[in-house]
């Protein structure tokens, strides 16, 4: 039985190349607390709710979807390494406080040449002035901000267009 799921989970792939196609969300520091953090800034939708919608976006269309949220910065980093080892096709991160400080996570996406999109909830450009420097965002496929939960929603559709270009890398 299991070599027969196998087969046919190679078949499917071969028909539809989506099928097997996997994507990892990162939700960095805080991120946790939505729905409640701020909400005249973040929103009102909870990050259990951010999760929801891209679950049912990725079961229409065949996709593996994990989700991960960390304050840690080094769990983060783990977690790229991780998603490079396990051969997920592409990443979507809010890498949120970590965006204006992390050279760490920076160098994880560098090592593992994983593509990506940095996503906001708001406008990080309204904001505060060191918000507006991210030293992820010159690496990143595409960067998406300030439309809330949709912004994330955007990034999974631009992440399956991007997986759909043979040898989808970085840049």
């Amino acid at each position: 039985m299991k070599i027969e799921a196998i087969v046919n989970q190679s078949l499917l792939a071969a028909i539809n190349p989506l099928q097997m196609t996997k994507i990892l969300v990162i939700h960095g520091p805080n991120l946790n607390l939505l729905g409640s953090r701020e909400p005249e800034v973040y929103g009102s939708d909870t990050l259990a709710s951010i999760n929801q919608s891209l679950a049912k976006l990725a079961d229409k269309r065949s996709i593996r979807l994990e989700t991960f949220q960390s304050n840690i910065e080094g769990e983060i980093v783990n977690s790229i390494h991780q998603a490079a080892a396990n051969q997920v096709q592409f990443v979507i991160i809010n890498p949120a406080a970590f965006t204006h400080t992390s050279v760490a996570i920076r160098d994880a996406f560098l090592a593992t040449d994983l593509p990506f999109i940095e996503v906001h909830l708001s406008n990080v450009f309204a904001r505060e002035e060191f918000r507006t420097h991210s030293y992820l965002s010159d690496i990143a496929k595409g960067v998406i901000i300030g439309f809330g939960k949709s912004s994330y929603l955007l990034a999974f559709e631009a992440a399956l267009i991007a997986c759909k270009k043979p040898n989808a890398k970085r840049k």
